[in-house]
């Protein structure tokens, strides 16, 4: 199954790309169904009123995540890439005034902004952890249609359907590929037989079928996140949601620039660089920013923080190893995806934080010159070194421990690379091993430690 890019790395907000961005995307797409009205229930009347309950992770971190606030915003017709604030709060004070949604082909529809989003907190729906049935009924109460979405992780989301046929995207059968790796073993070969880069045959994967240049589109990607780690870095105060998380990146960046050419500095110095980077990233998408999904938001930080690296701080940085960085970065990412998981809430922080570590090292040991092998070298290492990790956020926000944990994957990614580099590419664990094994993990761990903070630092802080 193709991933672009674009499908991996996707223009969003925060604080969740899986509790916030899926949920709103799916309302919205729920409007489209009702526009449509193909899978409307025969014999119902006219859609009157609208109803959403969130199931699994989705109900347990949700209030944390913004969730319902999320689903709200999607069906008074908002997504994340294009979301303005200011009329987005202006539709919200509306809708709490008059308690109705007026849907552009559909009419007018009753939503209660305060019970209108059901919390669910029984088992998860069957087919994922982030689970959530939207209904609309008719002036008598007969459901008029009803549709299940799951947020898969990254912002993707599927209906129940889709999930069955594993169906990401309609258009795949149509455009042929030509390099259709779906493992690691198989870029490989394809490099080898045909001599060129991940990132050359990524790009080649994009513009087959007569797509156009990406060139503009990855940089507007790394626009949005260069300008989110300025952003973060000028940024001060206190983190919404009741942990009174205090920002930290500002004061940090400071003290950076202040040691700038002083000799006293230790050489271990360049790692709060990286840090400072990444939590500046994660404090911008835990106050709800604009964010670049890598893959997810929760570990949104570390791509942008190691793309900074190279670019401020690596010898002989170019603007197209930035194009390289994310081409290879999405390749890796890709194959994750389709072999295992980058949802947190089914295999925990491994694949997330883990994955974007893996991706990280990847982008960045293709933009230092590394080969195909040391590329998949790097993938690996940082992705066995975050084997295991859980997903325990406490009080269910993204910010303890995910705001530093970005920063130490950077540093893990930029480790990885670098010992990749030191190598010739033949190592014991191939990437496709580590990432079976990550799945596995993610299948036997508790549930407790998947997102639903029942477990782990989430229980273990009780003034939280």
């Amino acid at each position: 199954m193709f991933l672009s890019v674009f499908d991996i790395f996707k223009v969003g907000v925060g604080p969740s790309s899986s509790h916030t961005m899926g949920p709103m995307i799916a309302a919205a797409r729920f409007l489209d169904a009702l526009r449509d009205g193909a899978d409307r229930i025969p014999g119902s009347g006219v859609a009157v009123r609208v109803q959403a309950t969130l199931h699994g992770s989705l109900a347990f971190t949700g209030k944390g995540h913004a969730t319902d606030r999320a689903v709200i915003l999607g069906l008074l017709g908002f997504v994340p890439d294009t979301l303005d604030p200011e009329e987005a709060e202006r539709r919200l004070a509306a809708l709490r005034e008059t308690g109705r949604i007026d849907v552009p082909g559909v009419g007018a529809l009753a939503f209660d902004p305060h019970k209108g989003v059901v919390f669910d907190y029984g088992p998860p729906l069957p087919g994922h952890a982030n689970g959530m049935v939207l209904r609309a009924f008719d002036a008598a109460g007969n459901l008029h249609l009803t549709e299940t979405y799951y947020s898969v992780g990254g912002g993707f989301v599927l209906t129940e359907r889709q999930l069955r046929t594993e169906a990401l995207r309609g258009d795949d059968a149509r455009v042929d590929r030509p390099f259709p790796f779906a493992t690691a073993a198989e870029m490989l070969a394809m490099g080898a037989a045909s001599g060129l880069s991940i990132a050359a045959m990524k790009r080649a994967n994009e513009t087959a079928g007569g797509a156009g240049p990406i060139d503009a589109g990855l940089d507007r990607l790394w626009t949005v996140m260069d300008a989110c780690i300025d952003r973060g870095l000028a940024t001060d105060g206190t983190l919404p949601g009741g942990l009174k998380v205090r920002r930290r990146a500002r004061a940090i960046h400071q003290a950076l620039l202040a040691e700038r050419g002083n000799n006293a500095a230790q050489p271990h110095v360049v790692n709060d660089w990286l840090s400072v980077y990444a939590m500046a990233v994660n404090e911008e998408n835990a106050a709800g920013g604009q964010v670049v999904t890598a893959p997810t938001n929760g570990a949104a930080g570390v791509i942008p923080a190691v793309i900074r690296y190279y670019r401020d701080h690596c010898v002989g940085a170019t603007h197209a190893g930035v194009h390289d960085f994310l081409l290879t970065a999405a390749a890796v990412g890709g194959i994750i995806k389709t072999n295992a998981s980058i949802s947190g809430a089914e295999v925990g922080c491994q694949g997330e934080v883990g994955s974007a570590a893996a991706m990280a090292a990847a982008g960045l040991c293709a933009a230092l010159g590394g080969s195909n092998a040391q590329i998949e070298n790097a993938a690996e290492i940082a992705l066995e070194h975050h084997l295991g990790m859980t997903c325990d956020p406490v009080k269910g926000l993204v910010q303890v421990p995910c705001i530093e944990r970005n920063g130490l994957g950077a540093i893990k990614a930029v480790a990885a690379a670098s010992l990749a580099l030191r190598g010739d590419g033949v190592h014991v664990v191939p990437l496709d091993a580590c990432i079976e094994t990550m799945r596995q993990t993610g299948h036997d761990m508790s549930v407790k430690y998947k997102e639903t903070s029942t477990g782990g630092l989430a229980v273990n802080l009780p003034e939280c």
